[in-house]
């Protein structure tokens, strides 16, 4: 565990899936094309047509051209700037970007896709807090849009919140159920704000038993158990009454046949919790194990 949470390249890759996405969103600007085609002159339609298809296939300085000659004749509709902001956007030219999604805005304040990309502008310029506040908009709009979820989660760590992040990231897995790559970053999330809460019990209070438990827990799960038996004592001095952690104790003594030092740990844990289903179920193992000789 304290690999994946101390390991940047984890949680690097679980965002840097979601930067495709945005490419998702040309063609929801071009869902529109029917509307567009109704505002725009009849000798305009093959030009918007042409510039959306040029824009999905990457060839961007023609797509340009094509929405760059529909604003020249008249056409100043939403969705033209939309797919001009779309390809500024792709280029890595954000301040542009921006500027097109804010004039689409403009004239349909209600069109999605225009939201959820200015709010990844933002973010990629680093104004955070109006990413946020753009992209909770974009979600208003439309609650069921997972690209729109998607950056809100980022643009969310970004600003250091990571419960509204985790939130987010709920949300997505609740709307694509057999999607394996939200159940990945859902399970990333939680990854990340655990470390998060382990960070700040560090901060607060470096020899909290709580912050001994997670060691313990980390080299558990990395097979070092001499390691994590003594992080687990470490606990047990800072907290005596903390629950738990005899219990673990007890389930690897048990575990190394250390019969009597499992049972000691166990009686300990009972007069903790003597309620403890699991530490009865513990008890029940240590009576009819065997020591080791």
């Amino acid at each position: 565990m304290i690999n994946l949470l101390s390991n940047p390249e984890a949680w690097k890759r679980a965002k840097g899936l979601l930067v495709g996405g945005l490419l998702l969103l040309v063609g929801l600007v071009a869902a529109n094309t029917a509307a567009a085609q109704q505002e725009l002159s009849q000798s305009l339609h093959g030009v918007f047509e042409a510039g959306v298809a040029a824009e999905k296939a990457g060839r961007l300085d023609e797509a340009e051209k094509d929405f760059q000659q529909i604003l020249l004749h008249g056409g100043h509709i939403a969705p033209v700037y939309s797919n001009l902001g779309i390809v500024y956007q792709l280029r890595g030219d954000h301040v542009r970007a921006i500027a097109q999604f804010r004039e689409a805005i403009r004239l349909q304040s209600d069109y999605l896709a225009p939201h959820i990309l200015l709010g990844a502008s933002l973010l990629a310029i680093d104004k955070v807090l109006e990413a946020v506040k753009e992209l909770e908009l974009s979600v208003k709009l439309d609650p069921k849009q997972v690209q729109a979820r998607a950056e809100l989660a980022k643009a969310y760590e970004r600003a250091n919140n990571f419960a509204a992040m985790l939130d987010q990231y709920r949300a997505l897995r609740d709307l694509a159920p057999g999607d394996p790559e939200y159940a990945y970053l859902a399970g990333q999330a939680y990854l990340r704000v655990a470390a998060w809460c382990l960070e700040q019990m560090r901060r607060l209070d470096s020899q909290s038993p709580r912050v001994y438990e997670s060691q313990a827990e980390a080299y558990l799960a990395q097979g070092q158990t001499a390691l994590a038996v003594r992080a687990f004592q470490k606990a047990a001095e800072a907290g005596p009454n903390l629950p738990g952690i005899h219990l673990a104790l007890a389930q690897i003594d048990l575990e190394q046949g250390k019969i009597g030092d499992a049972r000691h740990e166990i009686e300990q844990e009972l007069a903790i919790v003597p309620e403890s289903v699991a530490a009865r179920a513990i008890q029940q193992k240590i009576d009819l194990a065997k020591p080791n000789p």
